[in-house]
């Protein structure tokens, strides 16, 4: 079962998909979202905040870094506490990828393929809770 209130920080830099995957969340029932358009609305959002973020959802083709920096960052400064990544890339290079963010100690709940599924993401949320 989801935490309806996690905070969320959601890292799209596209702002169409990014109202859409709010809304998308909200009818999951997450509301306490915070969104940014780049990395660097992303940091002064953690810097804004007095406890990290319980996730980061974020997009891993961003113009100004890619997701995986960005994580790597927030997650050293303590800025998130655990990341969902996603992007339009195959499925089994981004089972790859998590295995290795995982083995190096990052964060991460899991690395998904975009558009993101509600079962999918529900399941990925579902490692946190457990």
């Amino acid at each position: 079962m989801q935490d309806s209130t996690l905070a969320i920080l959601v890292v799209e830099d596209h702002p169409f998909q990014l109202i859409a995957m709010q809304m998308h969340l909200n009818r999951m029932g997450f509301f306490y979202l915070t969104p940014a358009l780049d990395a660097e609305e992303a940091r002064e959002a953690c810097q804004r905040r007095e406890k990290p973020f319980d996730l980061l959802l974020c997009d891993i083709n961003l113009p100004d870094t890619n997701g995986i920096e960005l994580l790597t960052e927030l997650a050293s400064s303590g800025g998130i506490q655990q990341a969902i990544l996603f992007s339009y890339r195959e499925e089994d290079e981004l089972q790859r990828l998590e295995k290795q963010l995982k083995s190096s100690g990052l964060p991460v709940l899991a690395c998904l393929s975009k558009p993101l599924g509600q079962r999918t993401l529900l399941q990925a949320l579902g490692e946190k809770a457990g």
